[in-house]
């Protein structure tokens, strides 16, 4: 992209752009757009809503979603049902160098079959520890070894990458060890730093090494570091991310 894009992130009611909805899309301080199930009926009339939100202005719009597979895929019908992370997890356990390959694979069809439609993001994969802690993660999550999370979102993203879509890891700096739900609720965690330095940080610090697109925060507090949510929080988002992490 050549133009700078605005910093907020909309979503759209329904399955069609409607004329307030374009009068919103001018205003410069949109970014883009994140599609839901809401605003899917058809691959046919998925790539039409694009082609809409892109005729809007000329200056460019990201168009994302959340394709990680599993419970998390917002277009279902005439798309792959792609499996939870979780299972390549289980597989990598048994079957190492084939879960990688399986996880390759996954991360381009996800990708390709989205840019057929003219999208330009999935909001993928979780970095996310899989401890069995927080029911909304759990089977998001490859594994509960960092280690593990490192190898198989590494050949996600490969896949990715090779379909020419950007990844976009979350939720930093970790949202699988604490057990309420940020969509309903706040969780705490109340680890230190540098305990976090030392397990679910481990995944995104590598991806950011290298040079992963995209970071998506978690709407957790760790009040060791700082007493507001991550998302909100010049400490993680401006001191460590991209002060210390870069």
């Amino acid at each position: 992209m050549t133009h700078k894009i605005g910093a907020l992130i909309v979503s759209l009611a329904s399955s069609a752009l409607s004329a307030d909805e374009r009068d919103i899309l001018r205003h410069p301080l949109i970014g883009g757009v994140v599609l839901f199930a809401r605003n899917y009926v058809s691959r046919e009339q998925l790539t039409t809503l694009c082609r809409q939100v892109r005729a809007v202005r000329k200056t460019p719009l990201l168009i994302m979603v959340d394709q990680e597979g599993g419970r998390v895929q917002r277009f279902v019908t005439e798309f792959t049902r792609l499996p939870k992370m979780a299972d390549l997890g289980a597989y990598y356990d048994l079957y190492p160098e084939k879960a990688l390959a399986l996880a390759k694979a996954c991360g381009w069809l996800m990708a390709i079959e989205l840019i057929s439609n003219g999208l330009d993001m999935s909001l993928a994969p979780v970095l996310d520890l899989n401890k069995g802690v927080n029911a909304a993660i759990n089977g998001r999550a490859f594994h509960a070894d960092p280690a593990s999370v490192v190898a198989l979102s590494t050949s996600f993203m490969a896949g990715m990458r090779e379909a020419g879509m950007a990844a976009t890891v979350k939720h930093f700096p970790g949202h699988g060890s604490v057990m309420p739900d940020s969509h309903v609720s706040t969780p705490v965690d109340l680890r230190s730093f540098d305990v976090l330095a030392t397990d679910d940080l481990v995944p995104f610090v590598h991806q950011i090494k290298q040079q992963v697109p995209a970071v998506m925060a978690a709407h957790v507090i760790f009040p060791a570091v700082d007493p507001a949510r991550v998302g909100f929080s010049p400490v993680w988002l401006k001191t460590i991310l991209r002060k210390q992490l870069g």
